[in-house]
């Protein structure tokens, strides 16, 4: 079986709600913290690939609005790549990694109808 791999950060609330919901359901799973565990390049250049960087970075996080406005603007895949390597917590949260499905956000129904497949 391949292994599920849970991205984000520990005191994000939504992250903890998807980890919960995996608990509940005894999904065997792995959580990477971003802040503690850090972010591979080359992971992240599977999720520009597989997502973009317009659904793969949180435009409502307190990182971005954290951010000065000349880094926020005129974005393409080099800048934000650049940007989530020096800031792992612009990455939308939780991000499920699940062999060569990668899903970024959570809601107990879209776990649902995943985990179904």
């Amino acid at each position: 079986m391949m292994t599920i791999v849970l991205y984000g950060i520990a005191n994000c609330d939504t992250v903890r709600k998807a980890r919960a919901w995996l608990r509940a359901r005894d999904i065997d799973h792995h959580f990477h913290d971003l802040r503690a565990d850090g972010l591979d390049p080359a992971r992240l250049d599977v999720w520009l690939a597989a997502l973009g960087w317009e659904q793969l970075i949180n435009r409502r996080s307190a990182t971005w609005r954290q951010l000065p406005p000349e880094q926020r603007t005129a974005l393409d895949t080099a800048r934000a790549r650049a940007l989530v390597l020096a800031h792992p917590t612009l990455i939308r949260r939780p991000l499920l990694e699940h062999g060569e499905i990668v899903r970024v956000g959570f809601s107990a129904a879209d776990y649902e109808t995943w985990f179904q497949q």
